[in-house]
């Protein structure tokens, strides 16, 4: 039975039909062994293999993904029965009929004009449901394998057309062509292509080179299959199998059913939340633990002029130095600071894609998800959190009842009693608006008390100096420096976790999210509220991702303390 809370590494599949029988023992050999570097490289991840099942290449790399023991899931772009009309010859049906009897199916849904007759005969619109089909590969897989001549095609849907729209080139006639066309401008590459050199039937000249061989590809280039796989990548990898360890180092971390539809978009939530607020308390200790030593540390130097044997005030110096200094080094070794945001930031995507998921809402009105539109100003590396939604988003949205709206609605959004006592995320972001605004009037507040008292002690040192003893003037001024330390450390530790711009960013939300609240409260059509709930979600997103940058400036580092 497949273990529901397993995080897989995806490979897509697109191929051609008429692969050379001359070749097809070394495709076979190609494959298995990218197969096989992958579960060496990654053996945390489960192996999923991503597969229409059309005969050809995409059944050649289910039999081989089988083999080596991955998980199947194959993606249909027709009904069963009707499918089986475009295959050449009995052995080829009963192959898929056994290939899919051994997978997961996922039936994709016909476009909204069409019945299930009209898809019967060959035409435009069955060419177009097979496009959606190989564009359903391509945004939900985290790599592309091809087995492909390398050459350009016309034809809709074809693998020439799959690879160029995974790599970010539209795909003419079908899909929306601005979203992988945004993914190549405004961000880094998170794309990446294992293309294996195959030869055609049809084209009996395209024999495969004795030289050539597979190479990895992305929309900035190519490099030899022979080597590892790009560096960008290594590190989505990496971390898309840390977070896969995580899980399984923390168990009580995971969501012990999915959510009522059968998806694990609530369990991949639950597991990335609890995470998240795991490593943001370790990352709030080595904070305060930090910023406290620093303090004594400013203390220690303070008193160091009036001690009369000073040496131990510089070994204490030193060993809360070199204590603050291991602190920093073990936080940054286990990554907490990173696992934090990043955890938190995979939380916030899956709870809008869950979200929209419930309320029938997709991101481009075909099979895409939240992450379409998450993270994609940061850099390569967080490749890896959209990795996890596209598996989130893999199943098919149901049809959707209005009242599961109106709850979607209710459960998200919630009510607005003014408090901050109200559930969901309104009732929440104005508990952290309160809350993120007591700290920042208490830093403010005590800001203010070590500098008029600071001002006090001048006054007095001033005024009565000479009549002061020396014992009293040294301690009046070892208070003044104190305060001041005590003032700048609380500065810095607020400047770190970031109180100000919280402030500011959990009010926008708050705003937005009331705001959300009463345009949902002021329709009564289900196609507005779910328009409102899409636009709710990816400004959401939008500020989430700011959020992610802003904490990112503000690494742990001991040093610059």
């Amino acid at each position: 039975m497949h273990d529901a809370c397993a995080i897989p590494l995806i490979v897509g599949v697109t191929s051609h039909r008429d692969l050379r029988e001359d070749e097809l023992d070394g495709l076979r050999g190609q494959v298995a062994g990218l197969f096989k570097r992958l579960r060496e490289g990654y053996p945390d991840l489960e192996l999923t293999v991503l597969s229409p099942l059309a005969e050809g290449g995409d059944q050649l790399v289910a039999e081989e993904g089988l083999r080596q023991g991955a998980r199947l899931l194959v993606p249909l772009p027709l009904p069963v029965d009707i499918y089986l009309g475009d295959f050449h010859g009995q052995a080829q049906r009963s192959n898929f009929l056994d290939l899919l009897a051994r997978g997961e199916a996922l039936p994709l849904p016909l476009p909204d004009d069409a019945s299930t007759e009209a898809l019967r005969e060959p035409g435009p619109l069955r060419d177009l449901q097979y496009a959606r089909c190989g564009l359903y590969v391509a945004d939900h897989c985290h790599l592309l394998l091809a087995l492909w001549d390398g050459r350009p095609s016309s034809r809709l849907g074809g693998t020439a057309q799959v690879v160029g729209y995974y790599l970010g080139q539209p795909m003419p006639g079908a899909g929306d062509a601005r979203t992988r066309v945004r993914r190549v401008l405004a961000s880094d590459d998170d794309s990446l292509v294992f293309h294996i050199p195959a030869g055609r039937r049809q084209h009996p000249d395209n024999l495969q080179a004795p030289d050539e061989q597979p190479a990895w590809l992305t929309s900035r280039g190519s490099s030899p299959g022979g080597q590892p796989m790009p560096a960008g990548f290594r590190t989505i990898f990496d971390r898309l199998q840390s977070f896969a360890r995580d899980l399984r180092k923390y168990p009580e971390m995971q969501s012990p059913t999915a959510d009522a539809d059968g998806s694990v978009v609530q369990q991949l939530f639950t597991g990335a939340d609890r995470l998240a607020v795991h490593f943001r308390g370790r990352v709030l200790l080595a904070l305060r633990v930090t910023h406290v030593m620093v303090a004594l540390m400013g203390i220690a130097l303070l008193l160091y002029q009036y001690a009369t044997d000073p040496r131990w005030l510089l070994w204490l110096f030193l060993a809360v130095f070199a204590a603050g200094l291991l602190l920093a080094r073990a936080a940054r070794r286990r990554e907490w600071h990173r696992k934090y945001i990043d955890y938190r930031s995979l939380a916030e995507g899956l709870r809008v894609q869950w979200f929209w998921r419930r309320a029938g809402i997709s991101a481009t009105g075909d099979q895409n998800f939240a992450h379409d539109n998450f993270l994609q100003k940061q850099d390569v590396e967080l490749g890896w959190i959209r990795n996890v939604m596209r598996f989130a988003g893999l199943q098919v949205t149901g049809p959707i009842a209005p009242d599961d709206v109106v709850r979607v609605c209710d459960e998200w959004v919630g009510e607005d009693d003014g408090s901050g006592s109200g559930g969901a995320e309104l009732g929440w972001y104005t508990r952290r608006a309160l809350e993120r605004s007591r700290q920042e009037r208490m830093t403010q507040v005590l800001g203010a008390a070590c500098l008029w008292s600071g001002i006090g002690i001048c006054l007095l040192l001033a005024l009565a100096w000479p009549r002061l003893p020396l014992p009293v003037r040294n301690a009046l001024e070892i208070a003044l420096g104190t305060l001041s330390i005590i003032a700048a450390v609380r500065s810095a530790y607020a400047f770190r976790k970031a109180d100000k711009e919280l402030v500011r960013q959990y009010r926008f939300m708050q705003r937005i999210y009331r705001n959300a609240r009463n345009a949902l409260d002021a329709c009564t059509d289900q196609r507005q509220r779910q328009e409102i709930l899409q636009v709710l979600g990816e400004a959401t997103l939008a500020e989430h991702a700011e959020w992610a940058l802003m904490h990112r400036e503000r690494p742990l580092e001991h040093g610059k303390l």
